[in-house]
């Protein structure tokens, strides 16, 4: 059963903290003067809300959840960053989220509809899309790039400046030391890819054509004796383009770190 709206008296919330409409703050939360809560968001208890952290209507944050503490830096030295999420989070038990550095932008970004599992961690500088899945104690490192709709299994840790792809699967306890392909299961340590995550382009819908396309794709680039460059020209001479091979190759071409074959 939801909360109802308000502030219980247990918890602190420091004046200059914005409160949208409809906002629950249970017991023990810690709301700082620089926080930013959207409408109908609900802070269950324990909750610490620090720094210039806005957090997007109708997100759901579980106990002793830490979001917008200061980047775990040594180079940070108390200049004000911000973390911003969009709407919709759900943040379950033990996540931290930390604000960006001034080296890296300033901000931590965080998009809609995700779901942190618990003891997750997005650290400083990263940019997070939308409808992705962390996992328990799934982990990034600072300036990390992750895709919306990317799932970063359980106990798994994303080196920093990686890229993590639109749609890509990282499996539990990996360590990705380089970018994670889209449509593509990443794992091991250090993480390599597996082929196309086929039962996840089915369930999302994908027609035959579109996933036969991929695997060609995939084939061309990883799974032959051609270069990564005679890969991508053969894609683009033989297989019908569409939306997903263009993202697929864009994605590659854009690696600076490499990606994980």
């Amino acid at each position: 059963m939801a909360q109802p709206a308000g502030i219980d008296p247990r918890a602190v919330v420091h004046d200059g903290c914005t409160l949208g409409a409809d906002v629950y703050v249970g017991p023990f939360c810690v709301l700082g003067p620089d926080a930013v809560i959207g409408d109908r968001c609900r802070l269950i208890s324990h909750v610490v809300v620090e720094g210039h952290t806005e957090l997007g209507a109708e997100t759901v944050v579980s106990p002793m959840a830490s979001i917008g503490g200061a980047p775990q830096d040594l180079k940070y030295s108390g200049e004000p960053t911000r973390l911003v999420l969009g709407r919709g989070n759900r943040i379950h038990e033990f996540v931290t989220l930390n604000r960006g550095t001034e080296g890296g932008g300033g901000v931590t970004q965080i998009g809609d509809g995700n779901l942190f599992m618990a003891y997750s961690h997005v650290a400083h500088d990263c940019l997070v899309g939308s409808n992705t899945i962390f996992a328990n104690a799934a982990t990034l490192a600072g300036h990390v790039e992750v895709g919306s709709h990317a799932t970063i299994g359980a106990y798994s840790g994303v080196h920093q400046f990686c890229r993590v792809a639109d749609h890509a699967f990282i499996g539990g306890y990996s360590v990705v030391t380089k970018d994670a392909l889209p449509w593509v299961l990443t794992v091991g340590n250090r993480a390599e890819s597996h082929g196309l995550n086929l039962v996840g382009l089915r369930r999302k819908g994908h027609p035959a054509a579109t996933i036969d396309a991929l695997k060609t794709c995939y084939k061309l680039l990883f799974r032959s004796k051609l270069t990564l460059k005679e890969g991508i020209a053969r894609v683009e001479a033989e297989v019908e383009s569409n939306d997903q091979v263009r993202y697929f190759l864009d994605f590659v071409r854009g690696s600076e770190r490499g990606v994980c074959r």
